[in-house]
């Protein structure tokens, strides 16, 4: 077990709070990372546990297993699919870092990811009656393979999973199909726990748990929240200089963790290359080596950024960000990119139209490529200081430190009487 960080917080503390999360990095790790601070604030020694990648400098983190234990957790995925059924070893030695911890509340985010045994960790749970905040950030928790089904419109996690359509997805399985014992594995170990509060940060999947094998425990939604001190407008002309991009030019931003997964509407901007004129450049944030060298000319990409404060960079010289994403929760990108004051045109997928309106943009139907498009030519039309106050209040409304205290709220809630 590795221990990580800067000086231990609140140690004398009689409360502590132990989350934990596939990573430290990207949307769910700053989530995760956003509310320990907001914890240790209120008082709490906040412990942060992940399973890939390296944490902040500051606080309190403890890493679970190692490489090879993620590569074996994978091989029992692609082979058997039994996700979540790995890294037992691993996920053991954690258990008795926790013995020890003794924490008074434990906040899971994802635990899938390859890092986790999730009939382990709930067993200890149930064993300890130890009170429990779930926020789902997909659909994994309630199906018997995949953490999103809206793509292929299935809904046979209602009732018992069984021959998956998408068992090639992540967590893909290459050869067995065990989506049905999986399900009911997943309903066997995540239901029957004493004090469980289920969080979603959108009314659309909070709508699905209530469906789901989980219906039984309380529903709770705290939006995801995101810094306003860090995302904010800056001026776009810096960047534009940089690459070459003339002010009279319409940027279209679009930003994913990465665009080789389909979900993410990779092809739908190679339909808008086609359809754009001279005055007009799509830059892409997250294309792979690969989709680089096989752009087309309009189209800039890059595999990331260097930094936070470049993609808010990104996000200030764009005119327009879109977001084809064919499956997803609640994406704080949208958020970051109304934050920045630009607008958001965006296909109406999970929680999207509870963020934009056409005060700060445009939500079209899914998958239809000319209503994007058109969406993007009303923007053009009325210009980004149209929407930019209205991109800025709305992001308002997300603003971290409101967010995560409404974490903190839960907690107290959750330990009266545990």
């Amino acid at each position: 077990m590795s221990l990580y960080g800067g000086k231990k917080v609140n140690q004398s503390s009689s409360k502590t709070i132990v989350q934990i999360n596939v990573t430290c990095n990207g949307s769910t790790g700053r989530i995760m990372n956003m509310i320990q601070q907001t914890a240790n604030r209120a008082g709490y020694r906040s412990i942060s546990v992940f399973g890939r990648g390296k944490p902040p400098s500051q606080g309190e983190f403890i890493k679970i297993g190692n490489s090879m234990d993620i590569y074996s957790h994978v091989a029992l995925t692609r082979i058997f699919d039994k996700h979540g059924l790995g890294s037992r070893k691993a996920t053991k030695k954690f258990i008795s870092e926790l013995e020890k911890i003794n924490p008074s509340l434990i906040h899971l985010h994802n635990i899938h990811g390859y890092y986790i045994n999730y009939a382990v960790l709930f067993n200890y749970i149930k064993e300890k009656e130890v009170p429990v905040i779930w926020t789902l950030h997909d659909c994994w928790a309630f199906t018997g393979h995949c953490s999103y089904f809206d793509y292929v419109q299935c809904d046979k996690w209602k009732t018992g999973c069984n021959k998956c359509p998408q068992k090639r997805s992540y967590p893909s399985s290459l050869f067995l199909d065990n989506s049905l014992s999986s399900y009911r594995l997943k309903k066997e170990f995540f239901t029957g726990i004493k004090k469980l509060t289920i969080v979603t940060p959108s009314n659309w999947l909070a709508n699905l748990v209530s469906q789901s094998f989980l219906k039984e425990y309380p529903i709770k939604v705290i939006n995801n929240g995101i810094d306003l001190n860090i995302f904010r407008p800056l001026n776009r002309k810096r960047i534009r200089e940089k690459l070459g991009i003339s002010e009279d030019q319409f940027i279209i931003l679009g930003v994913a963790a990465s665009f080789t997964d389909k979900r993410k509407g990779y092809n739908y901007f190679l339909e808008l290359s086609e359809k754009i004129d001279d005055k007009c450049t799509i830059i892409l944030i997250g294309v792979s080596k690969k989709q680089k060298q096989n752009l087309p000319k309009n189209i800039i990409g890059f595999t990331r950024t260097e930094n936070i404060e470049e993609l808010v960079e990104f996000y200030s010289m764009a005119d327009v960000f879109v977001n084809p994403t064919l499956e997803d929760n609640f994406p704080t990108v949208n958020i970051e990119a109304l934050a920045a004051g630009t607008p958001v045109v965006a296909f109406d997928t999970g929680g999207v139209s509870e963020v934009i309106n056409e005060q700060c943009g445009c939500v079209v139907d899914k998958g239809n490529t000319e209503a994007l498009f058109n969406a993007i030519l009303e923007v053009r039309c009325r210009n980004k200081k149209y929407y930019e106050e209205n991109c800025l209040n709305t992001s308002l409304r997300y603003r971290a430190e409101d967010k995560y205290n409404e974490y903190i709220k839960l907690y107290e809630e959750m330990m009266v009487d545990s």
